[in-house]
C-alpha cells in the first residue's frame, strides 16, 4: 500500500515496515516456503509501486495474478487481518495491467531477435555443453563480421549449416567447427522450437521502453508476463528472464540515486537462474545485480530459501522479507539458522524460532533505512492485496489486452531481410555460379569429345581408304595372277619366248653382217 512516499508492506504490534521509495532500487528478496505468503507479499509490493508511479515487471507463473487489474473485495479473513493491524481506510481496487505472453495467446507477443539473445544466454537455453558454446560463439562472430543478421530459428539454422558445408573456409580464421557440434546444436533448436521457440526470436522486438510506462493517471503499469506453458520450460524461463535483465543494463543509462526507481523487476522462482548455472555466466549476473540499481531498476528475488541465492548476490539485497521456512532435518535446521544470523537481531525475539513459527501471512521484515543499512529485524503481518487474487476470465483478459495502448504494435509478425535471404541468395548465386562453371566445363569437354571424334572420324576415313586402296591393289594383283596363269597367257608367253629366240638368233647374224661391212674383214 503506497502511503507518504513509501510502500507498506506489513506491520507489527507498534511499527509499520515500509519500502523506502528512495531505496527500493536496493534491490530485494522475498522466501518462505510453499504456501507461507510469498505472493501476497510480491502482488502487495506490485500494486504499491504501481501506485508510486513506478512501473513494474513480474511473472505469472501459477496464473493467479492477472487478476491484478480488478478490484478486490473484503471477505471475513481479509477484514480480520485488517483490524489486527488497525487499519481502517483501506481502498479496494484495481492496477492498470499490460499482459505479455511468449506464446502471444495470453497476452501481448514479447518477442526478441537472436542476436540480441546473443550465444551466451542461447546457449544456456539450448543446454549446450562447452564445446557446443564455444562453436555457437563462433557462428555469432561470423554473422556480425559478415553482416548476416540472425533474426529468428530459420536465419540461425541456414547459417549453421553454411558455416558446416564451407567449415574450411573459416577454420583459419575462427577456428575447428567440428560437424559434431553444429549437428547437436540443430537438434537442440529442434527442441526448442517444440516449447515454443518460433514464437520468442523474430520481430518486431519488444521495444524496452514498452515495459516503462505509466498510465493517464500516472500510475505505473504492471507487466505481467503470462509464464504459466513458459515455467514448464525452466531452462528458456530463466534464460527469458535473464535476456531482459541484461538487455536492461546494456541499454538503459545511469541516472545515479532517484527519488524513485524507472522500474521494479521481480524475478520469481529464481533458484531456476542458477541452478547449474556456469560460474562466468553467475559472475555476469552479479555484475547485472550491483550495476543495474545505478540505472534506476530494482531487482526483487522470490524464492524458498535465501540459500537458493548465491552469496554474492545475497549480499546486494538490502530490502528482504522472510516468510515461514520448515526444519524437519539437521540440513534444514542448519539452513534457518543460516538465515536467522543473515538479519540483525531482533533483542524482542529469537529469530530463529520466529521463522520456524511463522503463520501464513506472518513475516520477518528487514528494509533499508534512510541510512542505507538494514534496518533490525522485525515480525509483522503483511497487507492483504488491494487487487483481486486469482485468475482472469478469457473475455477480461480479451478486453484488457484490446484497450491496451500496445494493442496491435506487436500482433504481426514481420519478416525483414536477415541471414536467410542473404545467405539463401549467396548460396543461390554460388549454385548459380558452380552450375555455370560446370556447364563450361561440360562444353569444354563436349568440344574436346567432338574434336577427337572428328580426328577419330579422319583416322577412320582415311584408314578406310588405306584399306580400300590395298584391297584394289590386292584385287589388281589377283587380276594379273590370274591372267598370268591362263592357258592363253602361257600360250602367249611361249609364242613370244620363241619369237624372242627366233628374232635374236636373226638379231645376230645380222648384227654380225654389219660388223663385217663395216669393218670390212
Amino acid at each position: 500500500m503506497y502511503i507518504d512516499n513509501k510502500i507498506l508492506v506489513g506491520k507489527s504490534d507498534d511499527k509499520e515496515l515500509s519500502i523506502l521509495l528512495n531505496k527500493a532500487n536496493r534491490h530485494g528478496l522475498i522466501t518462505g516456503a510453499s504456501g507461507s505468503g510469498k505472493t501476497i507479499t510480491l502482488k502487495v509490493m506490485a500494486e504499491s509501486f504501481s501506485a508510486s508511479g513506478v512501473p513494474v515487471f513480474l511473472a505469472d507463473i501459477k496464473g493467479d495474478l492477472a487478476a491484478t487489474c480488478l478490484p478486490g473485495e473484503s471477505n471475513e479473513n481479509i477484514q480480520k487481518r485488517l483490524d489486527k493491524m488497525g487499519i481502517t481506510n483501506f481502498p479496494f481496487k484495481g492496477f492498470p495491467t499490460i499482459f505479455w505472453d511468449v506464446f502471444a495467446k495470453n497476452g501481448h507477443p514479447i518477442r526478441t531477435t537472436l542476436q540480441s539473445i546473443g550465444s551466451t544466454i542461447l546457449a544456456r537455453m539450448l543446454g549446450l555443453n562447452e564445446t557446443q558454446e564455444g562453436v555457437l560463439a563462433i557462428i555469432f562472430k561470423i554473422a556480425k563480421e559478415n553482416n548476416y543478421p540472425i533474426i529468428d530459428l530459420k536465419d540461425l539454422r541456414l547459417l549453421l549449416q553454411y558455416v558446416a558445408d564451407n567449415s574450411k573456409e573459416y577454420t583459419v580464421n575462427y577456428g575447428n567447427v567440428a560437424s559434431q557440434s553444429i549437428g547437436s546444436i540443430q537438434r537442440s533448436l529442434i527442441m526448442i522450437e517444440e516449447q515454443g521457440g518460433d514464437f520468442f526470436f523474430g520481430e518486431p522486438a519488444i521495444e524496452l521502453n514498452d515495459l516503462f510506462k505509466t498510465n493517464d493517471a500516472g500510475l505505473g503499469n504492471i507487466n505481467i508476463l503470462h509464464a504459466v506453458d513458459l515455467y514448464k520450460q525452466p531452462k528458456l524461463y530463466a534464460s527469458f528472464l535473464l535476456w531482459l535483465l541484461t538487455n536492461m543494463n546494456n541499454n538503459l543509462p545511469e541516472v545515479g540515486d532517484l527519488d524513485k526507481p524507472k522500474m521494479i523487476f521481480f524475478f520469481d522462482e529464481a533458484h531456476l537462474l542458477f541452478d547449474d548455472l556456469p560460474a562466468y555466466i553467475q559472475t555476469s549476473v552479479v555484475q547485472i545485480v550491483k550495476l543495474i540499481r545505478s540505472k534506476g531498476v530494482g531487482i526483487y528475488f522470490i524464492s524458498q530459501s535465501p540459500n537458493d541465492i548465491p552469496d554474492e548476490i545475497l549480499a546486494q539485497l538490502g530490502n528482504r522479507v522472510q516468510h515461514n521456512l520448515r526444519a524437519y532435518t539437521p540440513a534444514e535446521q542448519k539452513v534457518v539458522k543460516a538465515v536467522a544470523n543473515s538479519y540483525r537481531a531482533n533483542p524482542s525475539f529469537n529469530t530463529e524460532e520466529a521463522i520456524l513459527n511463522l503463520g501464513t501471512g506472518e513475516a520477518l521484515i528487514s528494509f533499508v533505512n534512510e541510512n542505507g543499512e538494514p534496518s533490525v529485524v522485525e515480525k509483522a503481518t503483511i497487507l492483504p492485496p488491494q487487487s483481486q487474487m486469482g485468475s482472469l476470465d478469457d473475455s477480461m483478459r480479451l478486453m484488457i489486452i484490446a484497450r491496451s495502448q500496445f494493442n496491435g504494435k506487436y500482433d504481426t509478425i514481420v519478416d525483414n531481410i536477415s541471414a536467410y535471404e542473404i545467405l539463401s541468395e549467396e548460396i543461390n548465386k554460388k549454385k548459380e555460379e558452380e552450375e555455370a562453371i560446370k556447364q563450361a566445363k561440360e562444353e569444354e569437354k563436349r568440344q574436346i569429345q567432338e574434336q577427337k571424334d572428328l580426328e577419330r572420324q579422319q583416322k577412320a576415313e582415311e584408314k578406310a581408304k588405306r584399306e580400300e586402296e590395298r584391297e584394289k591393289k590386292a584385287k589388281e594383283k589377283e587380276k594379273e595372277i590370274a591372267r598370268k596363269n591362263s592357258a592363253s597367257y602361257k600360250v602367249g608367253k611361249a609364242v613370244e619366248k620363241t619369237a624372242n629366240s627366233a628374232l635374236s638368233s636373226m638379231g645376230r647374224k645380222i648384227g654380225n653382217q654389219i660388223i663385217k661391212s663395216l669393218f670390212k674383214f
